[in-house]
């Protein structure tokens, strides 16, 4: 089984926002796998389904970006899920819009959901999808970019790049890290 976790903000000022790029996918995931029935526990919504012939868990975590990691290591417990078999899908600043990239362990980057994640779980040893929305125009700061709506292609390149990472995801259960890198990054 598979954990699958979204980062993201709730509430409906962030939805779409740049930095709830891990949401927006789990939404897509969430519809190629059959998770219909979406439940609030451990500090997220979670819903389970298939996904490359996989019993998956989905999850998006409320409680806002910056503390995920205690839902993460709950719905790990709760679901006896080793850190192998979690997958975190997030935004990330450094990839252009659109593009997405694979990898398995790493830091946090300066991620503080990523970094929630290691804090709790104590290890950096799980999958990272991640999407990129690259950096914010001129001088506008990080976290007015990050918390705003993509606009115009912008938009058209944030949906793709949700759309790729939904499909990696699918892509790294049923061929594994290698080829997935191969293939996306």
């Amino acid at each position: 089984m598979y954990l699958i976790v979204g980062l993201g903000n709730p509430g409906e000022e962030y939805e779409h926002t740049r930095h709830n790029a891990g949401f927006d996918t789990i939404d897509i995931l969430a519809d190629e796998a059959g998770a219909r029935y979406w439940k609030n526990e451990c500090g997220a919504l979670s819903a389970r389904g298939v996904l490359a012939n996989e019993e998956v868990v989905l999850a998006k975590p409320q409680s806002y970006m910056n503390t995920s990691g205690g839902p993460v290591k709950q719905l790990c417990n709760t679901y006896g899920i080793a850190p192998d078999n979690l997958i975190v899908i997030h935004d990330d600043l450094d990839i252009a819009p659109g593009r997405i990239r694979v990898k398995f362990g790493g830091g946090h980057a300066g991620h503080n959901g990523l970094r929630s994640i290691c804090d709790k779980l104590g290890t950096r040893d799980w999958f990272r999808v991640r999407c990129g929305i690259g950096r914010p125009p001129g001088r506008m700061s990080v976290s007015d970019y990050v918390l705003s709506r993509p606009r115009h292609e912008a938009q058209d390149d944030f949906q793709v790049g949700c759309a790729t990472a939904a499909e990696a995801v699918s892509f790294l259960i049923r061929n594994g890290l290698e080829k997935t890198q191969q293939e996306f990054n």
